[in-house]
């Protein structure tokens, strides 16, 4: 993993349709993200020194029957 120089905001990928479309809209704010699989190390994950983090969300319905 590398060091940013610029504020980052780290995008938390569990598995959601939706992650390409945040990190988009993120960056259209002018902030930079980057997509990473949600078992990343804390080590690595504390190497980007990010601003802020966004979960990404699962496959799953929250409001399913048998949801996590």
């Amino acid at each position: 993993m590398q060091k940013f120089s610029h504020d980052t905001i780290v995008v938390l990928d569990f598995g959601a349709q939706y992650s390409q479309l945040i990190a988009r809209r993120v960056r259209e704010m002018h902030v930079y993200s980057q997509i990473v699989p949600y078992n990343i190390s804390a080590e690595d994950l504390k190497r980007m020194q990010p601003v802020g983090i966004i979960l990404s969300g699962g496959p799953a319905s929250v409001s399913g029957s048998d949801s996590p």
